[in-house]
């Protein structure tokens, strides 16, 4: 019987030195953390947690990434579909095309066309390539319902050759596609009044040199020009604009980001303070 006070004085002497917790402590368990440290203070675990909160915030780092295996995937097929579809539409051209054995064409326009439409071509047969190169290994990746195989995709390192698909395929595709449009008015509209003035020439019993050349061919290529000239100045304008707020809109993004993290920073440094004014 006189035991008992002793044993329940024991117990409580030892309740009150496991309830001896830092006040203010952010985590349950800190105080086995501070003794694991082997003798480090508050301050160097706020920061070391701090630290783990920005560099080790793996919902917030996997977002961006499955952001960014996203981003990479649509623009792959976008530059894929678009360079399919523009460079066979020039190959048509090239072959469907029938000039006129009998009209004298200009050198310098069969030279155009055919430069224009060798390298629209290769373009987009070069975006094409790396789009089907890359496009199979980040679509197996992102069927994959698992956070942690973002990593297992090469769309980080192939940033680079991405980015240069979507250019090709979208700012200097679509202009050499302009450029080949307005060639094939003039190699198409070109001769049209040349049939008219032979016949004419041949029932006034003269040459075809001293007949009048007609102007309605060169006219409607004429046309056709004037009109895709501002088209192209607009697609370059808008280009420019579309790019620059693209910019902005990334850039805005990472100033919010890291006004969070220097809120998120000054609540840390208030709270430690306090605590060291307690």
């Amino acid at each position: 019987m006189k035991t008992s006070p002793k044993a329940g004085q024991g117990q409580s002497v030892t309740m009150s030195s496991e309830l001896n917790v830092p006040m203010g402590s952010p985590t349950p368990g800190g105080s086995d953390r501070l003794q694991e440290s082997g003798g480090m203070d508050y301050r160097d675990w706020v920061r070391r947690s701090y630290l783990e909160l920005v560099t080790s915030n793996h919902h917030s780092v996997q977002a961006l990434s499955w952001r960014k295996l996203y981003l990479s995937r649509a623009k792959l097929k976008a530059s894929s579909r678009t360079s399919a579809l523009l460079s066979g539409f020039a190959m048509v051209a090239m072959v469907e095309v029938q000039l006129e054995m009998q009209y004298n064409y200009p050198r310098f326009l069969l030279i155009a066309f055919s430069v224009c439409t060798t390298v629209l071509v290769a373009v987009h047969l070069f975006a094409l390539l790396i789009s089907t190169c890359i496009l199979p290994n980040v679509e197996a990746v992102s069927n994959i319902h698992n956070l942690n195989s973002v990593s297992e995709s090469p769309h980080e390192r192939m940033h680079l050759y991405i980015e240069l698909a979507w250019g090709f395929s979208t700012a200097l595709g679509i202009l050499l596609f302009l450029a080949e449009v307005v060639l094939l008015c003039w190699i198409k509209f070109l001769p049209v009044d040349s049939g008219a003035q032979s016949a004419s020439a041949l029932k006034q019993n003269s040459s075809p040199s001293t007949v009048q050349p007609g102007h309605s061919g060169w006219q409607a290529a004429l046309a056709s020009t004037i009109i895709m000239v501002p088209v192209g100045l607009i697609f370059v304008v808008f280009t420019i604009h579309f790019y620059r707020s693209l910019v902005r809109h990334k850039t805005e993004r990472h100033h919010q980001e890291i006004e969070e993290l220097h809120k998120i920073k000054v609540q840390l440094d208030g709270h430690e303070r306090g605590l060291q004014a307690v």
